[in-house]
């Protein structure tokens, strides 16, 4: 998988470049936002690595030209500033992740992964599947075992995430973001609620859970050994 790395701290990238080379990554690393965006404009890349603030381009700019270009190529943007409104310009201009410093590696390669996975499901089809639950992406439709199951908006949209991140752990920042677009607090028992109700819908009336909590971490859709 070949991943390309924009960042100006030559600390940082080395950090970086090392860590996912060691995860068995091929890397490439570019300075600055003008180098990295002629190299994502000229290469093939499975992930972006952007940070927010870079000399000579910006990386929302860098990632807003590739986007106007219809180079889609997932974009994960690094970044120091937290604001809810910062994220929001990153989301907006095209980015796909945010992810602010300082980060947990851990938390940066489970990143990647679902960026990879949600890429490959786009282009594989409208349709995913996770033992006998399948999601229907284009008539907003769910069954399991051939029995529909009716959710609501936001439930499916939960669902879809956790479908597309299927058997690893989702921690409740990464539903915040991607589910509630940061609308909460984190401290909220909203995600609790909304996923014990979806627990309740595809799971209840089944032989088996699908959807697991992980104690202290977050998250995790799919079949477990007993």
């Amino acid at each position: 998988m070949n991943i390309l790395i924009i960042e100006d701290d030559l600390d940082a990238a080395e950090y970086l470049s090392k860590g996912l080379s060691e995860s068995g990554y091929h890397v490439t690393h570019a300075a600055d936002g003008e180098a990295g965006l002629s190299e994502a404009e000229s290469k093939k890349y499975d992930v972006l690595i952007v940070d927010r603030m870079l000399p000579k381009l910006d990386g929302l700019a860098v990632i807003s030209n590739l986007r106007a270009q219809r180079i889609n190529t997932p974009a994960l943007i690094l970044s120091a500033l937290d604001q809810v409104d910062e994220r929001v310009k990153g989301l907006s201009a095209g980015g796909d992740d945010y992810l602010t410093k300082p980060y947990s590696f851990s938390e940066l390669t489970a990143r990647i992964q679902a960026l990879v996975r949600r890429a490959k499901t786009e282009q594989d089809g409208n349709l995913l599947k996770v033992d006998g639950l399948l999601l229907d992406q284009l008539k907003r439709k769910v069954t399991r075992d051939g029995v529909n199951i009716h959710l609501q908006p936001r439930e499916f949209r939960l669902l879809e995430y956790l479908m597309r991140n299927a058997g690893q752990i989702v921690t409740r920042k990464m539903l915040l973001e991607n589910v509630w677009d940061y609308q909460f607090d984190p401290q909220t028992n909203l995600i609790d609620v909304q996923i014990s109700r979806l627990r309740g819908k595809i799971d209840k009336e089944f032989d088996h859970s699908l959807l697991h909590t992980v104690r202290g971490a977050g998250y995790t859709l799919g079949a477990r050994d007993e």
